[in-house]
């Protein structure tokens, strides 16, 4: 009896659901009982598998652990399912938050981004390069001039923008903040700009050292945080791309970025953000990235580079680049199933289906959004007023 009641309990919530979003989808229950909702063919299918599913509370972080967890199944189209996502409740437990509060307060946040770092790289290069671009390799957001554009084309118009930007020359030092699996030392060391790799992944520094060895490029890789890096001589330019979200304290940031800069030297950031600085899925923070890992805020960003000693030169908005770049490494995730389970388990393919099929539908809505800016280095250190001005200021603009 309580089992019946639960399962039609979910039925009704879900029937409000589907009828307000006119998503028409099927829903089966251990007995082998399927419910359809809608009158077109269903968009997807969602499979309790067993008691336990059943008794799984309707809200986002619940469902997606059942799923990681094998207790319910979901078929079809991931996009249309994420439509009914949005009207779920979202949890972050009380254990959770004071955790990430004391990761971001009273924790080193270098200490805290190898952790991070070293979780989430801990399945190996292959993994990563089973669904991201093959051509250069970015754990980023590639760059679209159409959307049936390849992504490894898109890849390389990622690199194209970044290097007419910072007009680059042969002969030139760049600085590779987070330098991934090697593109910007691989595309920019090959037009002979001398590229130095910062990264705080061990495989990540192996790969980049091979490649610069294999194909003679000009170049170095430091095992090493931005927040510690303090080169003998400035850089002509930086890059950063993707890497922001892990440094949340932007004022740090700022100050090491006009250290670590020539005057004039320019700044080219691209990251995913979001209008509230801290704000991502409990999911998230529970199977994907652990640590004070935050989706970028611009208006602080903009701000703190401005009190810092920096020029905005150029903001571009890339949100519809980030969905297709997500949607092309879902695409590829799925293709690769197969493989993904053999080698890293069912649960790691689970939890980053849900990761990218729910980052794309994010991009899509625009709960997430994307930019890339351009910022250049004044001589100056720029006008960064205490906290004593700051209040002053803010209670002035209160008049």
């Amino acid at each position: 009896m309580a089992i019946q009641a639960a399962a039609d309990k979910r039925i009704e919530i879900l029937s409000d659901i589907v009828r307000s979003l006119g998503t028409a989808c099927e829903l089966e229950f251990p007995g082998g009982e399927v419910y359809r909702f809608g009158d077109q063919p269903p968009a997807f299918r969602v499979i309790f598998k067993n008691q336990r599913a059943l008794r799984t509370p309707l809200t986002q972080y619940a469902l997606a652990r059942a799923y990681v967890e094998e207790d319910i199944d979901l078929e079809g189209d991931m996009l249309a399912l994420f439509d009914v996502r949005e009207r779920l409740r979202e949890t972050i437990s009380v254990p959770q938050t004071l955790r990430f509060a004391a990761q971001l307060f009273l924790q080193s946040p270098t200490l805290v981004n190898l952790r991070s770092i070293s979780q989430h790289y801990s399945y190996g290069d292959d993994f990563y390069l089973t669904y991201i671009d093959q051509r250069f390799r970015f754990y980023s957001h590639c760059l679209f001039r159409s959307d049936d554009e390849s992504l490894e084309d898109a890849s390389e118009h990622k690199l194209e923008s970044m290097w007419n930007a910072l007009g680059l020359q042969p002969g030139m030092r760049l600085l590779d903040i987070g330098g991934g699996w090697g593109g910007v030392t691989e595309y920019c060391g090959s037009r002979g700009v001398h590229v130095t790799s910062l990264t705080i992944a061990p495989d990540s520094a192996s790969y980049i050292r091979n490649l610069i060895k294999e194909k003679n490029l000009p170049g170095e890789v430091f095992l090493q945080d931005v927040l510690d890096h303090e080169p003998s001589i400035p850089y002509d330019h930086a890059v950063i791309y993707g890497v922001i979200e892990h440094v949340p304290n932007y004022r740090r940031f700022c100050t090491r970025a006009w250290g670590f800069l020539k005057p004039g030297g320019r700044l080219y950031l691209d990251a995913s953000a979001t209008k509230e600085k801290y704000r991502m899925s409990a999911f998230t923070r529970r199977y994907i990235w652990t640590g004070t890992i935050s989706f970028m805020a611009l208006q602080d960003v903009v701000e703190e580079l401005l009190f810092h000693g920096f020029e905005i030169i150029e903001v571009r908005r890339e949100t519809h680049d980030y969905e297709l770049t997500m949607w092309h490494w879902a695409q590829r995730l799925d293709a690769n199933r197969e493989k993904i389970v053999e080698l890293w388990g069912e649960e790691q393919y689970r939890a980053f289906r849900l990761f990218l099929w729910g980052g794309c539908h994010n991009f899509k809505t625009n709960l997430l959004q994307a930019y890339h800016l351009v910022a250049e280095r004044r001589a100056d250190p720029g006008p960064r007023p205490g906290n004593s001005r700051r209040l002053v200021n803010s209670l002035l603009a209160l008049r």
